[in-house]
């Protein structure tokens, strides 16, 4: 089994992979982000509240169940919409990072606004007492030159947004640059499971997604690297599609020598690797 992953990194204790579970909270804001419209549509907005109401409860219980961490990526709106939110995720351990404010997609907005969206959704995690977070994860996964910026600029130790990897690495803008931790399409939820009724999308069978993130896994365990799966508890906290992350989980618990870890973890771990190789 191959133990070194990039650049002769190990994981700690020599485990043969890592493996980070991250959730993007956007309740609410997911909608609203998406039109001001959606303020009028109760429907809509009661499937946003979902994720916080029945999604992170389940998660929760089942990250606890087997001692994980998870990194949890929560919106300035979701946070005050939902007090204790923030409280709940950090008393059990768990990782909060930056995700905007109202989730609007920064390639579709102003500079200004954009700004707005790192200041308010950093304002309103510090309000509900969460430490200066270490990530940062842009609305629907996409970066403007600004937004990148802006990263840097509040300090960030990673980012977790885009995919020019499947391995940890080095991220460049504008001669500026940042530690980041890539994730993909394949590996999250909403393009499996995504769906509303102004743009349809896809009721794939739940045991897609076991099927198609066990065969990452394994890939990622052959080549001794890091993956980021990404859900959303609105949409992975369904009952029939959360009974498979059962699966997933449980499959992977018992190997009995995966490193589950924070992404703020893996950026420890990594970052000065990778900035000593470059």
């Amino acid at each position: 089994m191959n133990t070194e992953n990039l650049f002769g990194l190990k994981w700690p204790d020599r485990r043969p992979v890592a493996v980070s579970l991250t959730f993007d909270v956007d309740a609410e804001a997911g909608f609203l982000g998406d039109s001001p419209t959606f303020a009028r549509r109760l429907t809509s907005l009661s499937e946003g509240r979902f994720s916080v109401k029945r999604g992170v409860p389940r998660i929760l219980e089942l990250l606890g169940r087997h001692g994980i961490k998870g990194s949890f990526f929560v919106p300035g709106h979701t946070v005050e919409q939902h007090p204790g939110l923030i409280d709940q995720l950090l008393q059990q351990g768990h990782e909060v990072g930056h995700h905007g404010h109202m989730h609007l997609r920064s390639d579709k907005v102003s500079e200004q606004q954009q700004v707005e969206e790192m200041e308010r959704g950093l304002a309103a995690l510090i309000k509900a007492g969460a430490p200066k977070p270490a990530g940062y994860r842009s609305s629907s996964w996409e970066l403007t030159p600004e937004t990148f910026d802006l990263v840097i600029k509040h300090g960030f130790k990673y980012d977790s947004s885009c995919m020019g990897d499947d391995r940890p690495y080095i991220e460049t803008c504008n001669g500026q640059s940042i530690l980041e931790l890539p994730v993909h399409w394949s590996l999250d939820d909403w393009p499996m499971f995504g769906w509303s009724i102004d743009n349809g999308g896809n009721f794939t069978h739940p045991r897609t997604l076991t099927d198609v993130w066990l065969a990452e896994y394994e890939s990622a365990r052959r080549d001794g690297r890091h993956t980021t799966f990404t859900m959303h508890p609105e949409v992975i906290g369904r009952a029939a599609r959360f009974e498979q992350l059962e699966r997933f989980v449980e499959r992977l618990v018992s190997d009995g020598d995966v490193w589950f870890a924070r992404l703020d973890e893996v950026a420890r771990h990594v970052g000065p690797h990778l900035e000593k190789a470059r």
